[in-house]
Order: C-alpha cells, then sequence, then structure tokens
C-alpha cells in the first residue's frame, strides 16, 4: 500500500528556487562534517558493476537489478542497488589503513522500489566504509559511530536555519538517541507489523538506532530483510527519525559492521545462499583477505526531506512516477521536480 500522509494545508517552507539551494548547501557541509568525524576520503564510484562479479548489493534478494551489455566486455553490467561490497574490495584496493574511510556519492537505480512519497526508483545517498579492528567489531563502537553521525546531521541543520529561518518551525534533530534491538521492538509491540513498531517508538523517540536486522526473531521472521553478505545482523541497526511533517518515522541510514569469515558463512547458510561462496567477491572475504570494515549508506534526499521540512521525496529529487504519485501530488499541492 502506498504511503501518502500529506497534512491538511500543506504548504512547502521554501520555493523550489530556496528548496534547490537549500540542497546543495545542506549536502555539501553534511557531507564535510561526516568525512571529518569519521575520518572518510571521498572517492569516485561506479554507477555500474560486473553482474557476475558478485559486487552489487543484492538488498532483500529479490530486487532485479537493471543489467546491460557493454561494447567489447564480456557477460552483463548491473546497475548498482548500493555500494555496500564495491566500497570494502576498494579499501583493500587503494591500501587504507584502520581508522580511515572512504564515501562516496552514490546514485543507483531500484526498478522494484514501491513508488510513493518516501521511496523512489531513484536513489541518492552517501554510501561511506571504513576499516577498523577485531577489538572495534562490536555494539559499543556501533553505537559511537551512530552517534558521531548523529551529530554532523544535527550541526547540518542548524546551520540551514540560520540561511533559511523559515525552517526554525521544523522541530531540531535530538541527538538524544534511543538505543533498542529489533527483538525488544517486537517484545513491546507484538501485535504490529514492523513499520507499526517503529512508528509506535519513534513517536516517542524522535531519533532511534534499531539494531539487529536480517536474523529471524521469536516470532519466526526478521524484522526486515538484510541481504547475508554485507552487515553482521547482531552488529547492523537502521537509524530512524520521526518525519513531523507526515508523522511517521523514516530511515535515514542503513549501516553497520561487516561480516567476517565466520559470520558470513553463517549468514550465507541461513539464508540459504550458500553458492555465492564461487563469487569472486565472497571468496575473497571467506579466505580472510579483506579488511574488517563497518559503513553504511544516508540517504540524501531523505535527509534533505527531514531538514527542509519536505512532504514527498519527489519535491527534493527528480525521478519517474506513476500515475498514483501524479495525481496524489497535485492533489495536495506539491510540485514534483
Amino acid at each position: 500500500m502506498k504511503d501518502f500522509r500529506f497534512p491538511q494545508g500543506y504548504k512547502p517552507l521554501l520555493s523550489i528556487y530556496e528548496t534547490q539551494k537549500a540542497i546543495d548547501l545542506g549536502n555539501r557541509l553534511f557531507a564535510d562534517k561526516l568525512a571529518g568525524a569519521l575520518r572518510l576520503h571521498r572517492v569516485s564510484a561506479p554507477l555500474f558493476v560486473a553482474a557476475a562479479s558478485g559486487l552489487n548489493d543484492d538488498l532483500n534478494g529479490v530486487e532485479r537489478a537493471v543489467a546491460f551489455d557493454v561494447n567489447g566486455v564480456e557477460g552483463d553490467a548491473a546497475v548498482v542497488h548500493s555500494l555496500a561490497k564495491w566500497k570494502r574490495l576498494a579499501l583493500k584496493r587503494y591500501q587504507f589503513h584502520p581508522g580511515e574511510g572512504l564515501y562516496a556519492n552514490m546514485n543507483a537505480i531500484r526498478r522494484d522500489e514501491e513508488l510513493d512519497s518516501l521511496h523512489s526508483a531513484y536513489v541518492d545517498q552517501w554510501d561511506w566504509e571504513k576499516i577498523i579492528t577485531r577489538e572495534q567489531r562490536d555494539v559499543e563502537y556501533l553505537k559511537r559511530t551512530v552517534r558521531s553521525i548523529v551529530s554532523a546531521l544535527s550541526e547540518t541543520q542548524t546551520f540551514l536555519r540560520t540561511v533559511f529561518p523559515q525552517l526554525n518551525v521544523l522541530p531540531q534533530v535530538s541527538t538524544d538517541i534511543a538505543f533498542i534491538t529489533a527483538q525488544e521492538l517486537e517484545d513491546m509491540f507484538p501485535g504490529k507489523t514492523p513499520k507499526g513498531r517503529e512508528d509506535a517508538f519513534v513517536k516517542d523517540h524522535p531519533t532511534t538506532f534499531l539494531m539487529g536486522i536480517g536474523g529471524a526473531l521469536k516470532s519466526g521472521r526478521p524484522h526486515d530483510g538484510r541481504a547475508p553478505d554485507y552487515d553482521d545482523w547482531d552488529l547492523n541497526g537502521d537509524l530512524l527519525v520521526w518525519d513531523s511533517v507526515g508523522q511517521r518515522s523514516f530511515e535515514v541510514s542503513s549501516m553497520g559492521i561487516r561480516v567476517d569469515p565466520e559470520s558470513l558463512a553463517r549468514q550465507l547458510r541461513l539464508a540459504g545462499c550458500e553458492d555465492r561462496r564461487e563469487l569472486p567477491f565472497h571468496k575473497m572475504l571467506l579466505n580472510g583477505e579483506l579488511p574488517l570494515t563497518m559503513g553504511g549508506g544516508i540517504g540524501q534526499s531523505r535527509v534533505s526531506m527531514l531538514l527542509l521540512g519536505k512532504a514527498h521525496i519527489g519535491e527534493v529529487q527528480s525521478s519517474l512516477w506513476d500515475e498514483e504519485n501524479l495525481k496524489a501530488a497535485e492533489a495536495a499541492g506539491i510540485t514534483l521536480l
């Protein structure tokens, strides 16, 4: 079911031209703050990878990548869903050291995405990855990193308000983060859907980091799908914020400490994906040839929606929309870019 939550009498706080200026300013400022906080260096990233390489992010395992042939190249290319695996290989190839990492402006196409006011076929995010030590593969280091990201987000919002005072009517991004596991959330709201649980909790805890996503809960189902070959399901999570415009929670970042050889072997077995062991990337990982890392993706358009008080993701990015979205936006007086 498509999610359209346009408040009665909604009017954008910024004009289209002001919106474009604010997006550019906010993106540049947040990228600088993120890079400084996590010791990241900007790199160029691919729009597509070899389909047979195993480098594409499989998301929930059912989404179809956009594939095409390239003149003179054997095999198909696939447009990335994200750079989750490519980044880890790049850290090895570029000879990064523990404590430092990379980030890239990632653009992707997700052709099977359900289009609504939060979801688009076009994806834009800051994809980041850094090398960590064996001792840092724990929940406390994950939480510390989440706090750094939220601080960068809050500082960016504060600066944008000085340039565009009309944004002061929006609530400040809270740096008081509630950390909760997917199992704890299911125990609290056993009768609700996963999205319903998120809305119920995040309404009272407007900045939440929901941990432990991908593995089966006591109910026998995972909170949400996660590919088995990048995040360690025990050491990952989603950064959720309360959308004061749409009165809902939404995810601005999915991130985590990445699988090591042991957790990769376990998760491939649990997901019934052991055939991936033969892919080049997976062979390297299982053989211990890749560094231990953590990383994630931070949605650029989602961040812009939050900081600029927008009701539809099409107000901050140019994409392709179905008739239902176009009619709903028109009825609400919303101009899609």
